[in-house]
């Protein structure tokens, strides 16, 4: 496993080793031992998964106080444009935002520690996208910032024309508004 810093304090890129031969290929996707011991301890509680069609935006999301959730996401199938967003106050990088594309081809994994905001946007034409979190889902604690700020000035790759985005997601309050 190759662990990558992303110049956000704790948010990670992780590629694992592939093995190929002409039956197909193999990788551990998660191997416990190994990421404590090259991220410390994370103890994961819950796996989501989602379908979603070109042009889909799901962002900014994010969960407060006691159900922060820290996320280990990936791509099953297709592609997609994967964006984290530091909301850590006192974080040297308080406001700024990472950006990788990952796929089913590169099996690159992104790991979101807690107090971020993420979300991503389908660059394919479908994309199957997982992510193991390591705090419940909690209704009352989710909180999220509307995916076109100005002042985070993200570029989610895909034409306004083009975009499919719900419409909880456009009502969002901007960054400045968002209570994190």
């Amino acid at each position: 496993m190759i662990v990558t810093e992303t110049g956000l304090k704790g948010c990670l890129v992780i590629e694992p080793e592939v093995f190929q031969d002409d039956r197909g290929w193999f990788f551990e996707a998660y191997n416990q031992k190994m990421f404590q011991e090259k991220l410390g301890k994370i103890s994961f509680v819950q796996d989501n998964q989602s379908f979603s069609r070109r042009g889909v935006i799901r962002a900014l999301h994010y969960q407060r106080d006691d159900y922060a959730q820290a996320k280990l996401v990936r791509v099953l199938q297709g592609a997609v444009l994967d964006v984290a967003v530091d909301l850590r106050k006192d974080s040297a990088t308080f406001g700024k935002h990472f950006a990788i594309e990952l796929t089913s081809n590169n099996k690159k994994q992104l790991f979101i520690p807690r107090g971020f905001a993420h979300g991503f946007s389908v660059l394919s034409k479908t994309a199957e996208f997982f992510y193991k979190c390591d705090n419940l889902y909690n209704k009352e604690s989710e909180g999220g910032i509307i995916f076109a700020d100005s002042s985070l000035n993200i570029d989610w790759k895909i034409p306004e024309s083009e975009q499919i985005i719900s419409d909880r997601d456009r009502s969002l309050p901007s960054f400045e508004k968002a209570k994190f």
